[in-house]
């Protein structure tokens, strides 16, 4: 397993960049450059990974390629295709994106989100980007959503059988799946289900931790690594069944003192203190 930050802290250059990655002990880092940037910059940021042993983990897209939005639509397709080309440029693990929402919030809950017409709208939009860049070292992924597919793990396998490409793959945040009191109650027992059904997929993973508050029916929030409901030794071993390289990021935090407070805590588990 190699640990990692998903959030730039606020780098300005290669050097900074490495200075963070080595201050905090870090393998694994989202991709910390964009495609926009000069190539020499690219490079540099490519050798000091190479040269300290760092696996770039992901490249995100954050776009709604399902947009009811013909033109916004298109746009963001063809962003998510730059998107999957520049992941394959750099051999980073993994292009991620979310699979879409029916209305005008990229992230947002609809009705129509679960129809038959987003479904399929998903499956032939994630065939068409893979298609028209043709990855050989990267895979195109999808977060896990709490209400747009994929939802589950078992949403998440029947995509993967429905979309039928080699470079779709998985990219796991067991988190954003726990919707309800029973996955949180069985926690354990969900993460087994989770990483048993789409281990051989994965490509990536979020180190997020889950609280129950009290506010009914039920509100189940995120919260600091360490502070909630997850067990991150049972997390942690998943993982490093699957691939002791498998990259797995800590996310969502409100500032650089919680992610130092989040990686202190999960090294401690990872080292079995």
């Amino acid at each position: 397993m190699r640990l990692g930050i998903n959030d730039h802290l606020g780098h300005q250059n290669p050097e900074e960049w490495i200075s963070l990655i080595q201050k905090y002990r870090l393998r694994a880092a989202v991709a910390p450059m964009t495609k926009d940037e000069p190539e020499e910059v690219r490079r540099e940021y490519l050798r000091l990974a190479r040269e300290n042993d760092i696996v770039i983990g992901e490249v995100g897209i954050w776009r709604n390629v399902v947009d009811r939005d013909e033109k916004r639509r298109k746009a963001n397709i063809e962003y998510a295709k730059e998107q999957l080309a520049f992941a394959e440029e750099i051999g980073a693990c993994c292009c991620v994106n979310t699979g879409g929402s029916a209305g005008e919030i990229w992230d947002g809950y609809y009705p129509e989100n679960y129809s038959a017409e987003i479904y399929t709208c998903i499956v032939d939009t994630v065939r068409e980007i893979i298609d028209a860049v043709k990855p050989k070292r990267t895979y195109f992924t999808l977060e896990p959503m709490y209400w747009m597919h994929p939802d589950s793990p078992e949403d998440y396998l029947k995509m993967l059988q429905d979309i039928d490409r080699d470079r779709f793959a998985v990219h796991m945040d067991y988190a954003n799946m726990i919707t309800s009191f029973e996955k949180y109650h069985h926690c354990g027992a969900f993460l087994d289900r989770c990483f048993g059904l789409l281990g051989p997929y994965i490509k990536s993973v979020h180190a997020k931790d889950v609280i129950l508050k009290p506010i009914p029916p039920v509100c189940i929030n995120e919260t600091l690594p360490g502070t909630g409901h997850i067990d991150f030794r049972q997390v942690f071993a998943l993982v490093n069944k699957l691939d002791q390289d498998l990259p797995v990021f800590v996310e969502h935090l409100p500032d650089r003192k919680a992610y130092e407070s989040a990686i202190a805590y999960l090294q401690k588990v990872w080292d079995g203190k």
